[in-house]
């Protein structure tokens, strides 16, 4: 099937054909006619399988011209960075439509998004956190708003945004619709679905459970941090190989720890993006990492969450990450729009646990590789590596019960003195009276 084929105006034609587009994906082909049709909906697809487009379009298609301050369409996503992708796609697909979008995030100054809103919109693309923000200031009204989207739920619920969910989800009309994307569908958003939904219908494109098969998965069996941290270096060299690399890192720390130890190696070839860095840094990071100024970028899932970088070329998993479906979204940055793709991941003892687990969701093992010939294997431990002590008797126990003097043993010689009596000599106490009270009872008794 074409996009001619789906019946587009003019302008959405005009603006996919400058953007190289022919043929739609199969989710984006599946939920158009089910969006069309005003009909709640729950999209299941893996990453990279064009989701955004798969909404934005029909709702484009649909979107009439409006005078109207308040915004119509409402998307809500997880992150600052998945904003503004969002935005950006909008973009591209109205360059030919008269239409206003505007997003809204938090991290920057309210003041000054307040008067954004305030001017007025047709497509709201916001962060629930600061959603609920510009709601309680009043100056957004939910009045108007016909269509929600609401993108990478799961993540959002695992980033502890539900209470947000429910309360703007509480001052939308009744009379609207739902739809909701996601790449797994857990069952926190399954109940959510329950309470928020008119009769969805579901449309699931590939099983959850299977990665890209584009995509080329193997591991390295690596003893330490600092044995790793030289293993990425290794690696990294390599420039020719890895040509775009996604570094995933559990946390803002250890992403910052990498850095400072790997960039005098590769000066002005890498960025850092997380929660910490300013709004500022986590933009320009980015953006030189898409336009291929930066060849390397280290990120924490949170971040990167749904972000649609082109060619990366390698995704390196610095450490496993305990729950299987953050390792299928942190490969799906890679073998994106059928393009091949590389998942590395290293893996210290305590991690092949955690390795299994997503052997396990996935249906299939991941392949082992010899570390690299001359691979400097490190002896350091960081705090973080070295064994914790829980056991007071670690030390060990005797063996037998005479290796101890047991609970009685011999008294020292200064203590096997024995009072002779003499001037300091305590007398033996005498009897104590009885209690004064209890000779008046008896004497009573007695008269």
């Amino acid at each position: 099937m074409t996009f001619q084929e789906l019946n587009l105006n003019t302008p959405l034609l005009n603006a996919l054909n400058d953007l190289g587009f022919e043929n739609p994906t199969p989710i984006q082909e599946k939920v158009y006619p089910v969006v069309m049709s005003g009909r709640d909906a729950v999209g299941i697809a893996q990453t990279g399988t064009g989701k955004t487009f798969a909404y934005l379009i029909p709702i484009l298609r649909q979107l009439k011209y409006s005078d109207s301050k308040h915004p119509r369409i409402l998307v809500v996503v997880p992150t600052r960075e998945l904003v503004l992708q969002v935005v950006g796609e909008v973009e591209k697909l109205a360059k030919y439509m008269n239409l206003r979008v505007v997003g809204v995030y938090g991290g920057t100054n309210i003041n000054t998004q307040r008067q954004v809103v305030f001017n007025g919109m047709d497509i709201l693309v916001a962060t629930p956190g600061r959603l609920v923000d510009l709601v309680m200031t009043g100056v957004l009204r939910m009045k108007s708003i016909q269509k929600l989207v609401i993108d990478e739920v799961d993540e959002m619920l695992n980033l502890g945004f539900r209470p947000q969910l429910m309360s703007f989800m509480e001052s939308l009309p009744q009379r609207r619709q739902n739809l909701m994307f996601s790449a797994t569908l857990t069952d926190e958003v399954a109940l959510l679905i329950e309470n928020y939904f008119y009769e969805p219908i579901t449309i699931e494109i590939e099983n959850q459970r299977t990665p890209l098969e584009q995509i080329t998965q193997y591991y390295y069996a690596v003893p330490n941090f600092f044995t790793k941290i030289n293993l990425l270096e290794n690696l990294l060299f390599n420039a020719s190989e890895f040509e775009k690399v996604l570094i995933f890192v559990a946390s803002k720390q250890l992403a910052d720890r990498i850095f400072d130890l790997i960039n005098p190696l590769f000066p002005e070839q890498i960025g850092v993006l997380h929660s910490n860095k300013s709004q500022n840094l986590r933009i320009n990071s980015l953006e030189r990492f898409r336009n291929g100024t930066f060849r390397i970028l280290i990120a924490t899932d949170v971040a990167s969450r749904g972000l649609d970088i082109a060619d990366i070329s390698h995704v390196i998993n610095f450490d496993v990450p305990d729950v299987p479906e953050d390792y299928i979204h942190r490969i799906g940055r890679t073998g994106r729009s059928e393009k091949a793709g590389v998942a590395v991941t290293f893996v210290n003892d305590p991690e092949v646990k955690f390795l299994t687990e997503i052997g396990k969701f996935m249906n299939r093992n991941i392949t082992e590789r010899p570390l690299p010939s001359g691979l400097e294997i490190s002896n350091t431990f960081t705090d973080e590596e070295r064994p914790v002590l829980f056991d007071k008797d670690y030390l060990g126990k005797p063996t037998g019960i005479g290796d101890s003097q047991g609970a009685f043993h011999e008294k020292k010689e200064k203590n096997m003195k024995v009072n002779l009596g003499g001037p300091g000599e305590r007398k033996p106490r005498k009897d104590k009276p009885e209690n004064r009270g209890v000779l008046r009872k008896r004497a009573a008794k007695k008269r």
